[in-house]
């Protein structure tokens, strides 16, 4: 198992350690996952996400490769401006989900799951043999923090001469906070404001960022988060899970994800696959759901049923701590997509009926 440079840190910290994406991660720290998400939803949270893969790809056909690689359109990136993409196979499938940065007209940073990040490394190498272009595997280099929460601007400002107000979200900085050159990113995978920051140091450097933000950010009521509460806040606000809502089984048009898939832009691996199943149109959607039995939790990989009939499975779900209602996501048979739609959720010989919601969970739909 790999470690962080913050991994000491957490130990100290009372952190519960668990395996994921190859790592020995922080699922939680002593108050717990419930107590997390809500400092993170009314003050500010701060995750060691530094799991994830970073890839630099620079060079004349550096946009080339990358409008192949990814479903988006990167062209509409300017220096400075990020985007949420995905990488397909051929037959459309998601090969992962990830971040498209553009450092420079010829610079380009792919942040990629790090469960993800082998693979993912063989595929875009692969690809940019046929290019000119340098690609590196940056990885084991990038310390990465996601600080989130409503008063994380508040937090970090002190840090920085960047001023973060003026970064618009899904935009980007290449600053100093806590005097350590960083990329400063308005992006985040809880819905709430934030920032993500990505620097090289060793874990000297490492804990130095994290100790002065943990003391900027003490009056804003600033608190270390693990992964687990990182699940339940993505999942109110309805966003994929790689190897849970989406992997190369299923497609963007099917989890949702036509708004990132640019089928005009030109080529790109997938696209023929993608226009025909758009012509004839998807058979199954990626839905949210609310179970009515406050006591019946879904898990995935439960059934989904309708007039006991087998329809999906259950993708992710949770009981939400904000809402105080188990949700949950899954793929249904399109008739059953719309909102209002009633289904069953069966896990052996326990069951509850649901009924589906728009998403995101929170806020709650008007």
């Amino acid at each position: 198992m790999r470690r962080t440079r913050f991994f000491d840190l957490h130990q100290r910290l009372g952190a519960k350690i668990v395996p994921f994406a190859g790592f020995e991660m922080p699922i939680q720290y002593p108050k717990g996952i419930i107590h997390e998400h809500t400092v993170v939803r009314t003050a500010v949270g701060v995750f060691d996400v530094s799991h994830m893969g970073e890839f630099e790809i620079t060079g004349p056909q550096a946009l080339d490769l990358v409008q192949l690689l990814t479903v988006n359109d990167a062209a509409k990136l300017a220096p400075g401006k990020a985007q949420y993409s995905a990488m397909c196979n051929e037959r459309g499938g998601i090969v992962d989900d990830l971040l498209v940065y553009r450092l420079g007209e010829n610079r380009f940073m792919l942040v990629v799951n790090g469960a993800c990040e082998e693979k993912d490394w063989q595929w875009v190498s692969s690809h940019a043999a046929s290019f000119d272009v340098e690609a590196r595997n940056i990885s084991d280099e990038i310390n990465l923090l996601a600080v989130q929460g409503p008063r994380s601007i508040d937090a970090l400002q002190p840090l920085t001469s960047v001023e973060l107000s003026a970064v618009p979200y899904y935009n980007f900085v290449e600053g100093e906070l806590a005097g350590v050159p960083m990329i400063l990113s308005r992006t985040g995978y809880t819905g709430e404001i934030g920032f993500e920051l990505y620097f090289r140091g060793d874990q000297h450097t490492a804990e130095h960022v994290w100790n002065a933000i943990m003391e900027a950010g003490k009056p804003h009521g600033i608190e270390p988060v693990g992964l687990g509460a990182r699940d339940t806040l993505r999942l109110e606000k309805g966003y994929c899970l790689y190897g849970n809502d989406i992997d190369e089984t299923t497609s963007p048009l099917e989890a949702g994800l036509g708004w990132i898939t640019k089928l005009q832009k030109g080529e790109f691996i997938g696209r023929s696959t993608l226009l025909q199943q758009k012509e004839r149109g998807i058979e199954r959607k990626l839905v949210g759901f609310v179970v009515e039995s406050e006591r019946f939790i879904p898990r995935n990989g439960y059934t989904i049923a309708h007039d006991g009939q087998t329809v999906g499975r259950v993708t992710s779900g949770s009981i939400s701590p904000s809402l105080g209602v188990p949700i949950g996501m899954g793929y249904v048979p399109v008739g059953l997509a719309e909102p209002g739609s009633r289904i069953e959720i069966v896990a052996g010989s326990r069951s509850s009926s649901a009924h589906v919601v728009k998403m995101p969970f929170y806020p709650p739909s008007a």
